[in-house]
């Protein structure tokens, strides 16, 4: 049988135990057929085999571009894309003389690497989340949060540790719970730490546990936060919050490494995985020297952004009538439109609040404009500040790429699609506006 016939299959070469894992789980799950090795040595075997390598540049015995011209010598038909952080423009271009049909960026983009190999071997379907069992309350009809939920597909069944993004309030919690319950930690504890409620000076109790003795007033043993998530999941909600006096007690855990309790002897050891939020800019965190830059690398592997409130209007509905269920109170088609057209800058938690009082307030079963807040009733779009008429180049390209994003559903290949530019040059340009 030629090997075009047959199924698919892709070789990934990475000594990053993490990284090959979730490539590895996601493309099986996306139909593929997988092999994954962490040395050169061990790939050379395979490469009969496959029709695509993600080969990794830095590896313990080779250099991937430099291996790029052997392997295309011996298996001219497979395909080759190089995968690596430190690349230049100097060092691609040297690479795809040697042969690399592509190179992508750690941490690997899953939307852009689905969509090279599909470029170069075929399509497949995406990952269903119509069996996904979601959490109790959770309220998704918009193709944006769609999206959110099939990331959480991709590394939920992986051990990456994965950091969500979003303005306050947009349900961070939910779609790390969502994460816990579709891996295979679910029937372990999820423990949720709120980085914003930890006092400096009891924070390494609080995370780490301490002995009886340890410190005034410690008067019996306490187990940890990390100790309790043994098995599961901990969630850092606001990890930006979090002091800088335990993050590197922290980075150990993160890395493998045992740690103590307070006044503690003995090392323990545990398996977790973990997942923070944040809604702050952590990169001009690092910069200000109020995160550690090690740290920040180590806990966002992965990255999902949830959009706020106002990009998902298809939600806002249907959530807003989920908050009121328990009222048995309804939405008069008044009032619908007035939720529409209001921007929701405090996101889902400000709607469940405007819910919950309007419900406490209204008179009959229906909700009526008079039961909202007066700024919810008088609010007019042109109540925004308007920007000014001279705009800069980068602005009105800035603003181009958000709405071709908005019309596409979030869906970046299609949205280069509409911007008439290659799925790349969107990624770049993502990047250099902080998207």
């Amino acid at each position: 049988m030629k090997k075009e016939n047959a199924e698919k299959v892709i070789l990934i070469v990475d000594d990053d135990n993490a990284q090959r894992e979730l490539l590895s789980r996601y493309l099986t799950r996306a139909g593929f057929s997988v092999l994954a090795v962490s040395n050169y040595t061990d790939a050379k075997p395979l490469f009969s085999h496959a029709n695509l390598v993600l080969l990794d540049v830095r590896l313990p015995d080779a250099n991937g571009v430099e291996k790029v011209p052997e392997i295309k010598s011996q298996f001219p038909e497979v395909i080759v894309i190089l995968l690596t952080a430190f690349i230049g423009i100097r060092d691609a271009v040297q690479a795809i003389k040697k042969g690399a049909v592509d190179y992508l960026e750690k941490p690997v983009d899953l939307d852009e690497l689905i969509s090279v190999i599909q470029e170069h071997i075929g399509t497949h379907p995406p990952i269903s989340t119509d069996d996904t069992e979601l959490p109790e309350d959770f309220v998704c009809h918009s193709s944006a949060m769609r999206k959110v939920i099939q990331d959480c597909l991709r590394v939920a069944p992986t051990n990456a540790t994965v950091l969500i993004t979003g303005e306050s309030g947009v349900g961070k919690e939910w779609v790390a719970r969502i994460i816990h319950q579709s891996s295979e930690r679910k029937t372990k504890p999820l423990v949720v730490v709120d980085c914003t409620h930890l006092p400096e000076t009891l924070a390494e109790s609080i995370l780490f546990g301490h002995e009886p003795g340890a410190f005034t007033g410690a008067l019996t043993q306490q187990k940890g936060q990390v100790e309790e998530a043994h098995g599961g999941t901990l969630f850092l909600d606001e990890v930006g919050e979090l002091p800088l006096s335990v993050q590197p007690k922290l980075l150990r855990v993160l890395e493998g490494a045992p740690f103590r309790r307070i006044g503690g002897t003995k090392d323990i050891q545990v398996d977790l995985r973990i997942i923070s939020a944040t809604n702050r800019d952590l990169g001009v965190e690092v910069q200000e020297g109020k995160f550690r830059q090690d740290l920040f690398y180590r806990l966002h592997v992965i990255t999902i952004h949830v959009p706020p409130l106002r990009e998902r209007i298809d939600d806002i509905l249907p959530i807003a009538e989920s908050f009121l269920k328990p009222y048995n109170k309804t939405l008069s088609p008044s009032v619908q439109r007035l939720l529409l057209r209001y921007p929701w800058f405090g996101n889902v938690r400000e709607l469940r609040n405007v819910m919950e009082r309007s419900a406490i307030l209204a008179n009959g079963p229906m909700i009526m404009p008079e039961d909202l807040p007066e700024v919810i009733q008088n609010y007019s779009p042109s109540d925004e500040i308007q920007p000014s008429s001279t705009l800069r180049l980068d602005e009105i390209e800035r603003d181009a790429i958000l709405n071709a994003l908005k019309e596409a559903g979030g869906n970046r290949t299609r949205a280069a699609e509409i911007l008439g530019i290659s799925r790349r040059t969107l990624i770049y340009k993502l990047r250099a506006y902080g998207l």
